[in-house]
């Protein structure tokens, strides 16, 4: 016995590594027999391998994949008779059909019928549609139709500080919900931060709120990964908010911010709404654990009158859903494009699939533009983002970086019908491994504002001129590539 302490004593590190290895030979067969992504599976072979210990730790946080688990638990959402009835209620005849092909385009059209068979995600004709540019207009907006809300208040968040603008929003929250309103709130546990005493004063006044899957180190490490990245409002079942903006004052310029942020975000009256609820109300489930009574007051009748009405499909993705809604929806997008895509995001790592519709698309004649930050908010997005810039640039991939300051917005437009604006960044995370939602607008007037919108956001941008581009030194390229080895799991 005392030898084999001895022995251990002196042999501790060779000891630790040999479990370590043996537990990577282990896990890189699940691994491999798990037939995923070629690339995020290198990877992570490529951590477990040169990283002894923190390889595991690497793994064990961001490497699970809980798709296929079910996570939430759908049917009695997609069985309820109202939620049935809502759905029957947008149940496009052969007539309306054939006029959106036709107005539309056959590729367009496979968009529609992707998601209506993804995940039975609803198209409603009859929406309204502001485009709030910045979160000066959006929470000036907000104020107002809180102030003006007579029965339920949802709200669904990955940001939410408690600073001046959080503070303000959670005392309105708590006046409403004293006067007898419904007020419910959903907040990510990692991206937000919310003192004990906001809270303390929510439970108080009568604000339900939950955070979504809590990290407590004793039994939630492997679900740190898989956030709410979702920015969801609706007020009375009428009025409903998507789109790029968090509760937090850096997104609204007019306090003074050390940077200026630049954002696009949506308000919408009408049926789309309704998808809106339903996504909500499938995450309060989730994070109550509670079956939430669905009542008619949760999905009213709901058709403002407009002189040019909206068509719009909802696309929601993430762990809980058995596809990628919203990267094949976008997919699907790029390669129907004829004349032009134009793309703002903050974060550029587009997986294969994506990568490469873009640049067939270029190289096919389409007129492919990106916006991205000059200077990102995470120096490893920074160097992943401009590896790809390159080879964008000699596919014919215009690239614009935004110098005013953080362009934070989430939207693409292709030709003259179809505009998009949700959470969803460019890259694996938001078509992977996050809960994201993001809006299909199939409009020419949206689609006019947008491209105006996007005009005006390049003269506040650098275009990157190729040759250029390749002067940069040796170090930066090295940056660029190990950080894009990380891009999935970034």
């Amino acid at each position: 016995m005392n030898s084999i302490l001895a022995f251990s004593k002196d042999n501790y590190w060779f000891i630790a590594l040999a479990i370590n290895y043996i537990l990577v030979i282990s896990l890189s067969i699940f691994i491999i027999l798990k037939n995923k992504n070629p690339v995020k599976t290198l990877s992570f072979l490529f951590a477990l391998a040169v990283l002894p210990f923190l390889g595991l730790a690497v793994y064990y946080f961001f490497g699970q994949d809980y798709r296929k688990s079910k996570i939430f638990e759908k049917k009695y959402i997609l069985d309820n008779d109202r939620i049935k009835a809502w759905r029957k209620q947008f149940k496009l005849d052969q007539e309306e059909k054939d006029s959106f092909q036709k107005d539309f385009g056959e590729g367009i059209y496979k968009i529609y019928t992707l998601l209506k068979n993804n995940e039975k995600a609803i198209l409603t004709f009859d929406n309204e549609v502001d485009i709030l540019v910045n979160g000066e207009k959006k929470f000036e907006r907000l104020r107002e139709d809180l102030a003006n809300a007579q029965n339920h208040i949802h709200m669904e968040y990955f940001v939410l500080f408690d600073d001046a603008l959080g503070t303000e929003i959670i005392d309105i929250l708590g006046k409403k919900a004293q006067e007898g309103l419904e007020v419910r709130l959903i907040f990510d546990d990692v991206g937000s931060d919310i003192s004990s005493k906001s809270k303390k004063k929510m439970t108080e006044d009568g604000v339900q709120h939950f955070p979504f899957m809590p990290v407590r180190f004793s039994n939630s490490t492997s679900k740190l990964n898989y956030r709410d990245h979702r920015k969801i409002i609706v007020i009375d079942g009428k009025v409903g908010y998507v789109g790029g903006i968090n509760l937090d004052q850096r997104y609204d310029n007019s306090y003074d911010n050390e940077r200026y942020w630049r954002d696009t975000h949506m308000r919408l009256q009408g049926g789309a709404v309704g998808s809106l609820q339903s996504s909500f109300l499938l995450t309060w489930n989730f994070v109550t654990g509670d079956e939430t009574e669905i009542d008619q007051d949760l999905f009213p009748d709901n058709k403002p009158e407009s002189q040019d009405p909206v068509a719009i499909q909802m696309a929601a993705s993430g762990p809980d859903t058995d596809w990628a809604n919203i990267m094949e929806a976008l997919f699907c997008g790029m390669t129907a494009a004829r004349e032009r895509i134009y793309i703002t995001s903050p974060y550029y790592m587009p997986n294969d699939a994506i990568f490469t519709a873009l640049k067939t698309a270029a190289r096919s004649g389409v007129d492919v533009r990106v916006i991205l930050p000059y200077e990102s908010d995470s120096w490893a997005a920074q160097y992943a983002s401009d590896s790809y810039i390159e080879e964008s640039l000699e596919s014919g991939i215009r690239i614009f970086r935004y110098c005013k300051g953080f362009i934070h917005a989430k939207t693409m437009l292709v030709d003259d019908r179809l505009s998009t604006i949700g959470t969803a960044n460019l890259d694996y995370r938001s078509f992977g491994i996050n809960f994201e939602i993001t809006a299909l607008i199939y409009n020419k007037a949206v689609n006019d504002q947008m491209a105006e919108m996007f005009e005006n956001d390049l003269k506040d941008c650098e275009e990157v001129a190729l040759e250029r581009w390749k002067e940069r030194g040796l170090g930066r390229k090295l940056k660029e590539s190990f950080s894009r080895l990380w891009a999935p799991l970034l």
